[in-house]
């Protein structure tokens, strides 16, 4: 007996699922797989700290090698017949190891819970609160949100992002998060491939942010009414749906002048001065982009995940406006009422059919 075929909302929340869980993948692959590396590491430095040291044999009290590094590290002058941007008189570069504390600690070390508090305060929103819901039940009316080419100019942006701070993340981290549990040599391998993967990707990835900032600097910029949809705490906490237009407060602020100009800039900046240091750049001028870059990457990626999480199963019907373009017009009433105030008279008129080939809803 011929069963009947799927019907259009079935196939649109099958997608969603799709794309959603893809990306949950992803994420969870980078973030948390390497987080037993980091634990185990930091266990086993933590049983070694507790053990008692072991007194120095009579005429051990100084090292003869660690002394002459000392004078070397005093950075006195001396004479070579190298040439070339990074080559100077004295031995070893003071500045060297001063930016290895601060990229080995601070940065690779502190920053990154960042990533991990808004992994856990998102974790816990949603299983307090849930995903926000529609109050009321899509009438199946639909109003188009982003056009093909906005969505095309996301997905571009997005791919990259995800490959970026996976390649990314995981060479700052690799060595306390990756080596313990993968091995030197499997890490090596994977590191090789990765740091290519970063480079190449890189300067494709501040293409798609600078046309970003182009397309939505004009409705991003904020005013009176993003003030008071702050002092609603956005309308997910308990409170009503405050006014929005097309971007809501939290777009604009976080996720486009922080994220995407300020971060994105930063780490587009510091990328490319890492990415091509034949053009003569000085070595103090490597390490202050490379911390540039450390830093500023996380706090774009630690916004991103908290954007990532209200696009897709934090609020209800979001993914909608970045897959099939549309979004009810229920959904458009609460979270972006005074955007759908201008554009309300298009509402059900959008003909043709969706990329699954099944016909649009109208």
């Amino acid at each position: 007996m011929a069963t009947n075929p799927a019907s259009p909302q079935a196939l649109r929340s099958r997608r969603r699922r799709i794309a959603l869980w893809s990306l949950v993948t992803i994420l969870m692959g980078a973030l948390l797989l390497p987080a037993g590396g980091y634990l185990y590491v930091n266990v086993v430095q933590a049983a070694q700290q507790g053990q008692a040291p072991t007194a120095p044999a009579a005429g051990e009290q100084t090292n003869p090698r660690a002394n002459y590094w000392r004078a070397v590290r005093d950075g006195f002058e001396g004479y070579t017949a190298a040439s070339g941007p990074y080559t100077t008189n004295v031995l070893i570069a003071n500045g060297g190891q001063n930016w290895r504390q601060l990229r080995n600690g601070p940065v690779a070390s502190l920053l990154p819970w960042l990533m991990a508090l808004m992994v856990l305060g998102l974790g816990v929103y949603y299983i307090l609160h849930g995903p926000v819901k529609l109050s009321q039940t899509p009438s199946g009316r639909t109003v188009e949100r982003f056009t093909y080419n906005e969505r095309v100019l996301h997905w571009y942006t997005a791919v990259l992002f995800i490959l970026l701070a996976i390649t990314g993340l995981s060479l700052m981290l690799g060595r306390e998060l990756m080596i313990p549990w993968m091995g030197l040599s499997a890490f090596a391998a994977y590191a090789n491939l990765a740091i290519i993967v970063h480079n190449y990707l890189g300067p494709l990835f501040i293409v798609g942010v600078v046309l970003e900032i182009v397309m939505w600097a004009r409705i991003a910029i904020p005013n009176k009414t993003d003030v008071e949809w702050f002092k609603a705490g956005g309308g997910y906490f308990g409170h009503a749906h405050p006014s929005a237009g097309k971007l809501n407060a939290g777009e604009k602020i976080f996720v486009f002048w922080t994220a995407t100009v300020g971060m994105g800039i930063l780490v587009s900046i510091s990328g490319l001065v890492l990415n091509f240091p034949n053009f003569g750049f000085e070595r103090e001028t490597m390490q202050t982009a490379n911390l540039v870059h450390g830093i500023a990457a996380i706090v774009y990626v630690t916004i991103i995940l908290m954007h990532m999480y209200l696009g897709s199963i934090g609020v209800q019907g979001a993914l909608d406006a970045m897959t099939s373009g549309r979004v009810s017009v229920e959904w458009a009433k609460e979270h972006h009422d005074l955007w759908y105030d201008e554009v309300k008279h298009t509402a059900g008129k959008a003909e043709g059919k969706s990329g699954s080939g099944v016909p649009r809803t109208a």
